[in-house]
């Protein structure tokens, strides 16, 4: 085996040629830009839309005058950030100019890969290093007097970078897939829902309603302190609310099986949660119960969780205008098709956050394994000596 090597302390201006970026002026000129060109024109949103490794598109291209008057740059070239939103590399996979909100880091005696990540992890240091005004900024002076350690071997630099890469690689590949099931159940939901794809098993006829036929609506109260009477003991009734004396608060609502409440007023008016099981609850007249024998309460939330569906008023307090609202039409089918709709849609739901819990996890590894490998903490492997 291969002796393990050692970490020196070092500077960024020691490991690479840094250079500022420039910009054309006037910059709101058309003069400088030419949609067709294949030289690109990098801006900050353009590096934080990329995947953080690699920047393979920007909005915007430049003309040979704007080329002319920039910092033109051959793709695989290692870039950062230095004003406003500061610390942020990236390498670019197309021909790209920088502005003088970037520095270029070219000529590099460490592996690019490694610079890339370590500049990642730099970040924080950067930005307290920055010279506050309208905007946090970091000149070529401070990017180069940064202090960092690495391995001086190139191949363990390598190897530290391929391990970040691979699990980005995974983050990446989870975020796809997450997206892909996503879009699968927007467009299965609008299937289902208008009846454009009906389940197996179903066949039956749906009906057009309106939601007040379906839905009686049963506001909060605001009058919930009652007297305790000898002959109903309120408190062992509903565990948990609170009496004092002979006064008590009395539950607004005593429900069996799973309800939508929904805030009728204010900044929040529109939202719906879903409450489950055997529950009681005290309610202002803010509150609302849609109640419905006719209607699935994880299926009508499809619809009353949508903000877009409640008609609302008001100006400095809004509210929700529950008769216009409820006044809609729609095609419901029966109640058992609603429930095998939401079961469908459920094992989609359940897919999806499966894959968001694999993901937080792949996130919290590659921030430990950046936090160990990046510092010398923890040693990867060393291969067979050659």
């Amino acid at each position: 085996m291969s002796a393990i090597t050692e970490w020196q302390e070092t500077t960024i201006g020691a490991l690479a040629s840094v250079s500022r970026g420039a910009s054309p002026r006037p910059i709101a000129s058309s003069r400088w830009f030419d949609a067709s060109s294949a030289v690109r024109w990098v801006r900050i949103a353009d590096v934080n839309r990329s995947n953080g490794r690699t920047l393979l598109t920007t909005t915007q291209a430049l003309s040979p005058d704007g080329i002319a008057r920039s910092r033109h740059l051959a793709p695989g070239t290692l870039i950062m950030s230095i004003a406003a939103t500061v610390g942020i590399p990236v390498i670019t996979g197309v021909p790209t100019c920088i502005h003088d909100g970037f520095v270029a880091l070219e000529n590099l005696k460490v592996d690019q890969r490694f610079l890339l990540y370590l500049l990642k992890a730099s970040e924080g240091m950067l930005r307290e290093s920055g010279q506050s005004g309208s905007q946090m900024n970091v000149n070529t002076d401070i990017v180069k007097s940064l202090h960092v350690c690495i391995p001086v071997d190139l191949g363990e630099q390598e190897r530290i970078a391929a391990a970040l890469w691979d699990i980005d690689d995974l983050i990446a590949a989870l975020e796809r897939l997450i997206a892909k099931k996503q879009a699968i159940k927007r467009g299965m939901t609008q299937q289902l829902l208008t009846g454009g794809a009906r389940l197996p098993g179903f066949s039956s006829s749906w009906e057009e309603v309106t939601w007040s036929d379906v839905v009686t609506p049963q506001p909060g109260n605001s009058q919930i302190k009652g007297r305790l009477s000898p002959r109903r003991n309120v408190k062992a009734q509903y565990p948990g609310f609170s009496a004092s004396g002979q006064d008590v608060w009395l539950p607004t609502w005593d429900v069996e099986g799973d309800g939508v409440v929904i805030s009728a007023v204010g900044s929040r008016c529109g939202r719906a949660f879903l409450a489950t099981g055997r529950w009681s609850a005290i309610a202002n007249t803010h509150i609302l119960l849609p109640r419905s024998n006719r209607l699935d309460a994880s299926f009508a939330m499809l619809y009353f969780n949508d903000e877009a569906f409640w008609i609302k008023g008001g100006s400095g307090q809004p509210f929700v205008q529950v008769g216009s609202s409820l006044s809609k039409r729609v095609k419901l089918p029966p109640l058992d098709e609603q429930r095998a709709i939401m079961n469908v849609l459920g094992d989609l739901d359940w897919n999806v956050n499966l894959l968001r819990s694999r993901l937080v996890k792949a996130r919290a590894i590659k921030a430990g394994m950046m936090q160990q490998l990046l510092t010398g903490r923890a040693r990867l492997p060393v291969g067979d000596a050659t």
